[in-house]
C-alpha cells in the first residue's frame, strides 16, 4: 500500500483562517463583552471548521477539548476530544499555554500564538497559528472558548506532532461602547439677526430716549387763537 501523506495548509493560508475565525467571533458579540457558547453555529465557520475547536475550562490554566476539527486529530494521530489542550505542546510549551489560557478566561482576553512543531526523523518542519476566543457557558460564566489551530508546512509526517510557543499576543477585551452623538453647536443669535448687540463690557447700556410726540401742523386761524391779549394796568 502506498503511504498516505497528510497535507497541511501552505504558508499564508493560516493567517486568513485565523482572521475569519476572529471576525466571526466579533460578529457574535453584538456589543456584548463576550458571546455565549450557544451563539456559535458551525454553519458560520464552514471554511474553518476542520481547524476549529471548543474547549472547556476544567482547572486553572487547563482547557479540555469538547469538540475539535479533523485537522487537530490529524496532527495528534488520534481523536483529541476529551484531551487537554496542553497535550498538543512540548513540556516547555505547556507552562506558557497554561498561562495564556488562564488569562483568556480571567481577564478576559483574546489570545493569538505563533507555534513551531518539534522536528525529527519523519517529522518535517511545521509552523502553526493558534487562536483562542472566550465564550460564556449556559450559566453565564466564562468557562468556554472557541479556537482554531492551523499548521503550515509540506506534510504532517509522523504523529503526534507537538508544538513549542514562539510568540504570544494577549489582548484584553473591552466592552463595546456606542459612539455619543456630537454636542450641539451653540448658535449666536446676533448672527441670525435675532438678538440686539450686547453693550461693551464695563459700559452701561445707553438709556432709552423718550420719543417726542409728533406735532401736527396748525392753520393760521389756530395759531391766532393761541395768542392772548394781556392788558397792563397803570
Amino acid at each position: 500500500m502506498g503511504k498516505v501523506l497528510q497535507m497541511v495548509q501552505q504558508a499564508g493560508a493560516g493567517q486568513r483562517i485565523v482572521a475569519e475565525m476572529r471576525a466571526y467571533w466579533e460578529a457574535l458579540r453584538r456589543g456584548r463583552l463576550i458571546p455565549a457558547r450557544s451563539d456559535v453555529d458551525p454553519r458560520g465557520i464552514e471554511r474553518a471548521l476542520e481547524y476549529a475547536f471548543i474547549i472547556e475550562r476544567v482547572a486553572p490554566g487547563m482547557g479540555r477539548f469538547r469538540l475539535a476539527g479533523m485537522h487537530l486529530n490529524d496532527l495528534m494521530g488520534m481523536e483529541v476530544r476529551g484531551m487537554p489542550l496542553t497535550a498538543m505542546f512540548t513540556p516547555e510549551g505547556r507552562r506558557r499555554i497554561a498561562e495564556v489560557t488562564e488569562a483568556m478566561f480571567q481577564d478576559p482576553a483574546i489570545v493569538e500564538l505563533t507555534l513551531r512543531a518539534e522536528t525529527g526523523i519523519g517529522k518535517p518542519p511545521l509552523n502553526a497559528r493558534l487562536l483562542l476566543l472566550p465564550l460564556k457557558s449556559d450559566l453565564g460564566d466564562i468557562t468556554r472558548a472557541l479556537g482554531c489551530l492551523v499548521a503550515e508546512g509540506e506534510a504532517i509526517g509522523r504523529t503526534p506532532r507537538r508544538f513549542e510557543v514562539m510568540a504570544a499576543q494577549v489582548t484584553p477585551i473591552v466592552q463595546d461602547v456606542d459612539t455619543p452623538a456630537p454636542a450641539p453647536v451653540p448658535v449666536n443669535p446676533a448672527a441670525l439677526g435675532l438678538h440686539d448687540p450686547a453693550p461693551a463690557f464695563g459700559k452701561p447700556a445707553p438709556a432709552a430716549q423718550p420719543q417726542r410726540p409728533a406735532i401736527a401742523p396748525r392753520t393760521p386761524e389756530e395759531r391766532r387763537a393761541m395768542f392772548r391779549l394781556v392788558r397792563a394796568d397803570d
